[in-house]
């Protein structure tokens, strides 16, 4: 279980590196260029036991807590690759581990760990809705022995890459309930079948190379059996992949800060105009150095949240600072990375201008950074709420 500074977890690094070492550069910009999925990477990482990190060992998995997550997810993207391929697995699987049934958990958790399932995908939100999730449209109406799904969602990350995906829904109509944050439920999606009838799946392209899709449901049936916890607890359960998900991303954006850092400082320390090495100006040296001051500031609150995380105790505050102070961190230093490499950071057999589009992305995903400084101004500072 994670207990100290994420530095002390030296020999999951090691491990992490030495297995990205197999996939270069190279690897992940033909990826880029293709707008394809790295199934050759997940697959390594799936059969070196890591996407199990998270899964208990009487499932089959390690039995680790976020904090070794949250470093698997940073070395990944600090050799050069993205994490947001396979990152879904381990928050989804979160939500499974914590309120799942034993039934459940029996059933699907040792096929996550081996690698036969994927649980890649969540389907939160909504075109209407955007991050106002408790006002969400989509319906999930009891019929016997199953639920009967109606409505859309957006932004729905490595649907054709996944098994299974969690479902939130509501069950209860808005009007009914006493708290707007009620009568929401979170369900298991076999993606295949629900493909096969009553679910479609429309792929958004953009900036990054991401999967993402619009979703569609039309009467779409799922067994019963297929609830997560309570119905109308689902927006409580949900909870606990978000905190998991801003947090792992903060990690992620930890290590794109130092991709950005070590690349750069490297580049500038050799890169010669007017007789002297670029590196030797104080104008190209401070943005570098702020950059990096603040992606450790950010490593520090990513260490508090996995804390909180792994030992059960709320974790909403620390989850989503950490997730603003290295999207920031992370965004400055690519910043300066494509500045100074002047013209060069534009060209692909670079990697700075993927890395960049791919960092970007987290200004805006999974919470904006106006939604968390809304969220601290309520909830941490008691200020009345905006919104």
């Amino acid at each position: 279980m994670y207990q100290n500074r994420t530095d002390d977890f030296q020999d999951i690094r090691d491990a992490v590196r030495a297995l990205c070492a197999e996939f270069p550069d190279s690897y992940h910009r033909e990826i880029d260029e293709a707008r394809a999925y790295p199934e050759a990477f997940v697959d390594a990482l799936t059969r070196a036991g890591w996407m199990a990190a998270l899964i208990p060992e009487a499932y089959g998995g390690s039995g680790l807590g976020l904090g070794e997550a949250s470093i698997i997810m940073e070395e990944i993207n600090r050799a050069g690759g993205n994490s947001g391929a396979c990152h879904g697995q381990m928050y989804n699987m979160n939500t499974l581990v914590r309120h799942g049934s034993e039934e459940q958990k029996q059933r699907i958790l040792p096929k996550l760990a081996s690698g036969e399932l994927r649980l890649q995908s969540m389907g939160v939100t909504e075109p209407t809705t955007g991050t106002d999730t408790t006002r969400i449209r989509t319906t999930a109406v009891r019929k016997g022995d199953r639920y009967v799904v109606n409505g859309q969602k957006v932004w729905i990350s490595r649907v054709q890459h996944s098994d299974l995906m969690i479902l939130l829904a509501r069950t209860t109509p808005l009007a009914e309930v006493k708290k707007k944050s009620e009568g929401l439920s979170i369900f298991l999606v076999d993606i295949k079948a629900a493909m096969a009838g009553g679910m479609t799946v429309q792929p958004i392209r953009n900036m990054v190379n991401h999967e993402t899709n619009e979703l569609f449901f039309e009467n779409l049936e799922i067994p019963a059996e297929n609830l997560i916890g309570e119905e109308g607890q689902g927006f409580k359960y949900i909870l606990t992949g978000l905190n998991a998900e801003r947090t792992l991303i903060a990690a992620e954006c930890i290590g794109d800060g130092y991709w950005f850092t070590d690349r750069v400082t490297a580049y500038v320390s050799e890169r010669e105009v007017f007789g002297r090495p670029i590196g030797q100006n104080q104008g190209v040296q401070f943005p570098i150095a702020e950059a990096y001051i603040e992606i450790e500031a950010a490593n520090l609150m990513r260490e508090k949240a996995c804390r909180l995380y792994d030992a059960g105790a709320p974790c909403g505050a620390e989850a989503n600072m950490a997730k603003y102070l290295a999207a920031k961190a992370s965004w400055e230093a690519a910043n300066a990375c494509l500045q100074f490499h002047g013209g060069f950071g534009f060209a692909a057999e670079y990697d700075v201008e993927r890395k960049f589009r791919e960092t970007r992305l987290y200004q805006v995903a999974p919470i904006s950074t106006n939604l968390i400084l809304s969220y601290v101004a309520e909830h941490v500072l008691g200020l009345p709420r905006s919104f």
